[in-house]
């Protein structure tokens, strides 16, 4: 089905990418503007895909004639006074945003959000920042009930009543309004009216701002059954889970050519024994010279030098064996200079491959960061966008999700088509983007879980002495007051294949503190190849025989921990607590709660926290005080809420006088009522 997609929702001056789905390079497609406001001057051209920019607020309607049939694709357009960001131009870094209006026609309404810049719409210093809403539905007997939890922004002090929700229905069913009922923050649908599937999409509205979108679909079964789910949401196996990035070609240094997956099969043992569930593996594909594999040469075929496709699949069924899943390294922008069709095109006006490619007026390819040996793909063009999408179709069925390079340089359009195709054939399929800095709408049917580099960013303050520690719940609070809903899923990370190692920059002691950041605060822990061990080369051979078993074992410590403690479940509160530090340096220091109010933990009583209430272990406290010490040399801090004294991490004693003393970091089990309010 050629049908382009979902609405989209744009500001006045945005760009909207118009494209057929799963296209045919052969076949003929043809956009009209079929409908728009009045005043409207904007139009499109004779191209498949093109970018429509609405000139006036209001309803449009894009029809897309093609070799299956006529589809429509409603763009929403307001003025860009009254919204946050709009969606994305890889060239310029267009901004904007858009809210979504009744048309004549019985139309939904309501406000829109597409992808967008770095900002996202967050706080602007006014106090208004954009609200957040999540959708849940109910089946009852004769109806379907959507549920919208709309909240405000952060720093907003109104109630959520004084929100509006507005529901919006995908082009691509057949619900209309007048199927539907609306009171206030819930949408019913009669079961009579229900079509085989139906996207209901909605956004919370402030007299300023409006959220970025959340979608529930409800869904029959043959047996006349009906299901309500959630498509933004990760897979359930996604959101807990402690990933370990494989750097290929210096993971294994014993490997030979054409031995690396083997090899790395056979050092599984090792990430198995530190916890780890997910493995990223860099880019596996065929490129040229350059070791971190992200410029490919053939978007079919394994690197040489790694091992053959049996190899591949042995190593991804070797993690499976082992409970981990498996992370392709999927590189869209760009190929590699050396790439064969690239080749052909460069100064050749001629080759069948030339509209393959973004050119500089200077006949050079379209890059980033005048990075020499890349070139960027132009997503205008059909045999662009089949090309990549027959790869995803090749390597998907062979993995557990995909980490997306570049995420912010591809076409969102294309990113939400990669989507809905890889959960159509698993719904549990992960799409991970790096995204820096990351982007709220990215949220909204394109990514399941997003690169918190605004937390890494802090991290490395916090490490350098740059920033106080509790710079870290600041960047935390972050992720809402740009506007990412509170469902929003975020993988922490000290370091990568692209950074200096934290343990170069800032020291044992601060890199000790930051693994239990990692590991405890709201997000699922990202561990790099040799961070565990601590290596000290980016991306230099593992040097195995010297690993610090030390500080191996305190990584085991606290991912053991994260994952038998409801406390430090990603999805669990993070409270802020007033504390003191009564010997130390104070600035190097934060105390944080974390509480799963949904957990099955008791929390800590009274005493020295060496059990629940109930005498359970610690470990299974679902409330919890953690405090994180980026200095050298010990800290005694005063705590202002009640918990344990004994590390859960440990098993010892860190009562002192005065307070708690703690040399990196500590996990102490507390009561849930101590982060209630007025406790």
């Amino acid at each position: 089905m050629h049908h382009p997609g979902p609405p989209r929702f744009v500001s006045v001056g945005d760009r909207v990418e118009l494209a057929p789905r799963d296209p045919d390079p052969a076949a003929t497609y043809a956009w009209r503007v079929e409908r728009a406001p009045p005043g409207a001057e904007a139009t499109v051209d004779d191209r498949p895909v093109q970018w429509f920019r609405p000139d006036v607020p209001g309803r449009y309607v894009l029809a897309l004639s093609a070799p299956d049939g006529v589809h429509r694709q409603t763009v929403r357009c307001f003025d860009a006074g009254s919204s946050g960001d709009g969606e994305r131009d890889r060239d310029a870094g267009a901004s904007g945003g858009v809210l979504d209006v009744a048309g004549d026609d019985g139309g939904t309404s309501g406000y829109g959000h597409d992808a967008a810049g770095a900002s996202g719409g967050g706080e602007h210093g006014d106090g208004h920042g954009r609200p957040r809403i999540r959708l849940d539905g109910r089946v009852t007997d004769d109806a379907v009930v959507i549920e919208a939890d709309a909240r405000p922004h952060p720093g907003d002090d109104a109630p959520p009543s004084s929100l509006d929700v507005t529901f919006a229905f995908d082009d691509r069913d057949d619900l209309r309004a007048a199927d539907t009922s609306v009171a206030g923050h819930r949408l019913r649908v009669p079961r009579e009216r229900l079509p085989e599937r139906a996207r209901i999409h909605a956004v919370a509205v402030s007299p300023e701002r409006y959220s970025v979108p959340d979608a529930v679909e409800i869904v029959r079964d043959g047996a006349g059954g009906v299901a309500v789910r959630r498509p933004y949401d990760p897979p359930a196996w996604a959101t807990d889970a402690v990933y370990y990035e494989v750097y290929l070609r210096t993971f294994a240094p014993e490997a030979e050519h054409g031995g690396t997956f083997r090899a790395l099969a056979d050092r599984l043992d090792h990430l198995d024994s530190l916890g780890v569930d997910v493995l990223w593996l860099t880019p596996v594909l065929a490129a040229d010279h350059a070791p971190h594999g992200y410029n490919i040469t053939d978007f079919f075929s394994l690197a040489a030098d790694l091992g053959d496709r049996a190899d591949y699949r042995r190593l991804v069924e070797a993690a499976h064996e082992r409970g981990m899943r498996v992370l392709f390294d999927l590189v869209l922008n760009h190929s590699a200079r050396a790439h064969p069709y690239f080749r052909d095109a460069y100064r050749n006006p001629a080759s069948d491959y030339r509209d393959w490619y973004e050119w500089q007026p200077s006949g050079e390819p379209g890059t980033y960061f005048d990075w020499e040996h890349i070139a960027n793909f132009d997503f205008e063009t059909l045999d662009v966008r089949r090309h990549l999408l027959d790869a995803v179709d090749a390597w998907a069925p062979l993995v557990d999700g995909f980490r997306c390079d570049m995420a912010w340089a591809v076409p969102d359009g294309f990113w939400r088509e990669v989507h809905d195709r890889v959960k159509a054939r698993d719904a549990d399929f992960l799409l991970l983007d790096e995204t820096i800095p990351y982007i709220p709408e990215f949220q909204a049917g394109l990514f399941d879980v997003h690169f918190d580099s605004t937390t890494y960013a802090a991290l490395r303050s916090v490490g350098t002495g740059w920033a106080p520690a509790e710079a870290l719940l600041d960047a935390v609070a972050e992720r809402a007051d740009v506007g990412f809903p509170d469902h929003a899923r975020f993988l922490l990370y000290a370091e990568n294949h692209d950074e200096t190692r934290y343990l170069v920059e800032c020291g044992r002691p601060a890199a000790l503190a930051a693994a239990g950041a990692l590991c405890t605060l709201p997000g699922a822990p990202l561990v790099y190849a040799g961070q565990e061990l601590g290596q000290l080369g980016r991306r230099d051979a593992l040097v195995w025989a010297a690993a610090d078993d030390a500080l191996a074992d305190h990584y085991r410590r606290l991912l053991a921990l994260r994952r038998a403690m409801p406390a430090l479940a990603a999805d669990a509160a993070l409270e802020r607590i007033d504390y003191a530090v009564r010997e130390g340096e104070p600035e190097r220091v934060v105390a944080y709660g974390r509480v799963n109010r949904d957990g099955d933990g008791d929390g800590a009583g009274a005493g020295d926290g060496s059990s629940g209430p109930s005498g359970d272990d610690p470990g299974d406290a679902s409330a919890a005080v953690v405090v994180c010490n980026f200095a050298e040399g010990s800290a005694t801090v005063d705590l202002g809420v009640s918990a344990g004294t004994r590390d859960a991490a440990t098993g010892e004693s860190v009562a002192a006088d005065g307070g708690v003393r703690v040399d990196s970091v500590a996990v102490l089990p507390a009561p849930p009522a101590a982060f209630d309010d007025g406790a």
